[in-house]
């Protein structure tokens, strides 16, 4: 059962309970004032008679002196005063007086009602009044409870709307722990990947700016000595060509990073196909052009794995990592590929033999224009590794790298057989 319905039906509960409760007082209450009145009204008829008896046995002056001795010990509010129209004692006696003609004199004697007329006016309304305020109370209680989080998050989403990211409302709704608490969190992880996607843009743009200003003030270089030196015109244009292809190859890697960034969340174009043929196709390739370099590869493949996968994304995945290992490898020492099926699960592990990089630095050579620190100047732009990373995970794969203790780098890719419904790209950060 929900947190938050528990909570309103408590509330709600005690509400009721707490109404009842009232009600069930006030009755009782007022169940005790006719016993407490008609006790009243019988004192004071006893006063009013005993006084009336003394005043017609015994004459004013004992009927006085009662009254005195009376207000003195309890007081009652008797009093007894002469009336001057001998016609006033044909009015008829009521609860409160009696008029006795005595000697020929009218006298009144008179004992006021005690008790409070107001409470009993209002007793009757006193239930509701009751049920009003206590509704009211936990009314209000609710609401705040309510309108509170409410406007923290509407606050947030305000904020994200003006593009402040680090925005954060959870740390508002400390102690609390059902559905808008969750609700809270959620937005704060919303917030994070916004803020994460945001500073990866920057970073992208700032990247691709930098990467691209070398290559252009190259073409800007080789314009000015052709202006100088027309004869270099051949030996410039040559330059030009390796420039505009550097620019070329860089465009279509942003691009390509850019989709599979973009594309995250977006379902795959998947087909069945075998990943082995794919690893075997790129391996002959890689072989050509390690020949070069004196480098051997050394292959340990499984036959076939069967997988639903995009294939583009996979040969590019497998060939920036084998490329990758082919270029920083040393000379005259060799590339080892090795693969294994584990269940519904490729694992393809690539090694190099060449300087390697810091261990502190695994992580960071996956970032999009990250290279390690003993990189070869001009040895690309740093983006394969990133395109690898991202075409896997948007399987639901792994790539990783490790240290192996004969030196060098090692990479993990590990594929799946079936893409996952939701990716690890899509669930970080």
């Amino acid at each position: 059962m929900p947190r938050l319905f528990k909570k309103f039906f408590v509330i709600t509960w005690l509400t009721l309970a707490g109404s009842v409760a009232i009600i069930i007082a006030t009755l009782n209450f007022f169940e005790t004032l006719p016993s407490a009145s008609k006790l009243e009204r019988q004192k004071r008829e006893v006063v009013l008679d005993l006084t009336e008896n003394l005043l017609v046995k015994d004459g004013e002056e004992a009927a006085r002196r009662l009254a005195h001795a009376s207000e003195d010990t309890v007081p009652v509010g008797l009093t007894i005063s002469r009336i001057a129209e001998t016609g006033a004692c044909a009015d008829r006696s009521t609860a409160e007086t009696r008029t006795v003609l005595k000697d020929g004199s009218c006298y009144r004697i008179s004992v006021p009602r005690q008790g409070n007329a107001i409470l009993d006016k209002l007793g009757p309304f006193v239930p509701g009044f009751g049920i009003l305020i206590s509704s009211a109370i936990s009314a209000a209680a609710l609401a705040r409870y309510l309108i509170r989080p409410v406007v923290h998050l509407r606050d947030g989403l305000s904020a994200l709307a003006h593009g402040r990211f680090d925005v954060r409302i959870g740390h508002k709704m400390a102690g609390r722990k059902d559905e808008v608490s969750a609700l809270a969190h959620d937005f704060d992880s919303s917030a994070a990947r916004l803020q994460e996607l945001q500073d990866a843009q920057q970073r992208l743009f700032h990247d691709v700016s930098h990467e691209l200003r070398s290559p252009l003030s190259r073409l800007q270089a080789v314009g000015g000595v052709l202006r100088q030196s027309p004869g270099k015109l051949d030996a410039m244009l040559d330059r030009m060509d390796r420039e505009v292809e550097r620019l070329d190859a860089l465009v279509g890697e942003v691009l390509t990073l850019a989709r599979l960034t973009a594309g995250s969340r977006l379902p795959l174009k998947t087909q069945t196909l075998d990943v082995i043929d794919l690893l075997n196709e790129i391996l002959g390739d890689a072989a050509f052009e390690a020949q070069a370099r004196e480098v051997s590869i050394t292959a340990n493949v499984d036959d076939s794995f069967l997988a639903e996968v995009e294939g583009e994304l996979i040969y590019r995945a497998l060939e920036n990592v084998i490329r990758n290992a082919v270029k920083y490898t040393a000379e005259h020492s060799q590339v080892t590929v090795q693969c294994q099926t584990t269940g519904d699960l490729l694992k393809v592990r690539v090694a190099d033999q060449g300087l390697g990089v810091g261990r502190g630095e695994l992580e960071r050579i996956f970032q999009p224009f990250s290279r390690g620190n003993d990189a070869a100047p001009g040895g690309g732009y740093g983006l394969g590794l990133a395109i690898a990373r991202q075409a896997i995970e948007c399987h639901g794969g792994r790539v990783y790298a490790s240290l192996p203790d004969v030196g060098g780098l090692a990479i993990m890719l590990e594929i799946p057989r079936r893409p996952a419904m939701s990716s690890p790209a899509n669930d970080r950060g």
